[in-house]
């Protein structure tokens, strides 16, 4: 499938997540800065991650494999961005979103330059969509879930699901931020409505998705995931 990705040419310019130049430059600003505590919080939680266990750094990489593959299937949906899977739920879940934040931003790195996916003047509104925002609303229903001793498939599929969706919520903020229509309500009610058509299937499939490889993890890595605390 990667390779697949890396030799498939880009035919559709907005075929992206938020594309190359489409921000104004004070909005790819301010989205970087805002995104840089989180980075830093993330790599203080891998390096700590990574001296505890080092078996889980099985496990990191394929949380970022899982991103890269996930959200390079990419349906165009508004001019200038595109509706796919994050695949971040399943590793906020195993993780924590700290960490989530520097693995998303390595792939959309990786994608911006790669696969022409994204951009690099956008690649702190996307990592923020993407890699922080979505992540932490995942984590953030994966443990009430388990507050509320909810069957863990379902708690993996409201997590991936919601979180999916909450990233093209924040998504659709940026833009309207940007591009204000008439004013920042009718232009955020615009985009979200249009992403929604695309978007809400996708993010059911990824909440499925999510619960089976989730139960092969459960099944195969049971002593990792007692150890992160996930099960």
């Amino acid at each position: 499938m990667l390779s697949l990705l890396l030799v498939i040419p880009m035919t559709n310019a907005f075929a992206m997540h938020i594309m190359e130049g489409y921000l104004p430059p004070n909005y790819c600003i301010i989205w970087g800065v805002v995104c840089i505590p989180f980075l830093i919080a993330g790599g203080i939680s891998m390096q700590k991650q990574a001296k505890k266990n080092n078996k889980t750094k099985i496990l990191l990489a394929l949380a970022g494999a899982f991103v890269f593959i996930l959200s390079s299937l990419k349906i165009p949906s508004v001019t200038g961005s595109c509706s796919h899977p994050t695949g971040t739920g399943l590793g906020a879940i195993l993780f924590g979103p700290s960490i989530m934040s520097l693995l998303g931003i390595i792939v959309l790195l990786f994608q911006a330059l790669l696969l022409a996916h994204g951009g690099l003047t956008t690649l702190g509104a996307n990592t923020f969509s993407m890699a922080i925002a979505g992540p932490f609303v995942s984590f953030g229903i994966y443990k009430l879930c388990q507050k509320l001793n909810a069957p863990k498939g379902l708690a993996v599929f409201l997590a991936a699901t919601i979180g999916d969706i909450f990233t093209y919520v924040v998504t659709s903020c940026q833009l309207a931020l940007a591009f204000p229509d008439q004013n920042f309500f009718a232009s955020l009610v615009k985009f979200m409505g249009i992403f929604a058509v695309t978007q809400v299937p996708i993010a059911i499939a990824e909440g499925i998705l999510s619960v089976m490889i989730f139960n092969v993890l459960a099944k195969n890595c049971t002593n990792e995931l007692k150890q992160l605390n996930v099960i």
